[in-house]
């Protein structure tokens, strides 16, 4: 009804061709990245896919996971870089820790397009901004992001959300850095 693409999580391959009639973008969020019956039934809907990492997987781990989804013959794939999990956290309300690497790497061994999702990954609405910046310095193609006009009255990930006049600053100084590396948004 508004225009607006949508993007959403599809958690079983029974429900993959109903949620595919409706959505644009079908998700598959980071415990399901090893759902390999679930892979394969996305890579044969048609419909682009954005495949989150599992917070204990590697990188080949993750790029094995693409494979599933595109010897089905779905070239659509975007990674989604959500963060890792580690016992040496420096705060106990970081849900994990961004994979910055994981960016340059995913360019080196494959083509496919790698986006960044501070919000979850932090847990934290003051580490965001600088997550999403370090993401736009070191190559990432996208970036999500949890915004609402007032994240404390949010219903969901009220910790993480961005308010509106912050997503504003952070545009501004992300233009500037894409600007600065050649990848101007």
């Amino acid at each position: 009804i508004s225009g607006m693409p949508i993007v959403t999580e599809v958690l079983d391959p029974r429900n993959v061709e109903m949620v595919a009639s409706y959505a644009d973008v079908l998700q598959i969020g980071a415990r399901n990245m090893q759902n390999f019956p679930l892979l394969a039934e996305v890579g044969r809907s048609g419909k682009p896919v954005l495949l989150k990492r599992h917070f204990g997987c590697s990188l080949r781990d993750w790029l094995g996971a693409s494979e599933h989804i595109l010897v089905q013959g779905n070239p659509n794939v975007v990674l989604c870089e959500r963060g890792v999990s580690t016992a040496h956290t420096h705060e106990g309300t970081s849900r994990f820790i961004v994979d910055i690497q994981v960016i340059p790497a995913v360019r080196e061994y494959s083509h496919l397009p790698v986006i960044v999702d501070p919000s979850h990954a932090t847990f934290k609405r003051s580490y965001v901004p600088a997550i999403a910046k370090a993401a736009m310095a070191v190559g990432a193609d996208g970036i999500i992001l949890d915004v609402h006009p007032v994240p404390e009255q949010a219903a969901v990930d009220p910790l993480q959300a961005l308010s509106y006049p912050a997503f504003d600053q952070l545009m501004v100084e992300l233009k500037a850095i894409g600007k600065a590396v050649g990848r101007p948004i």
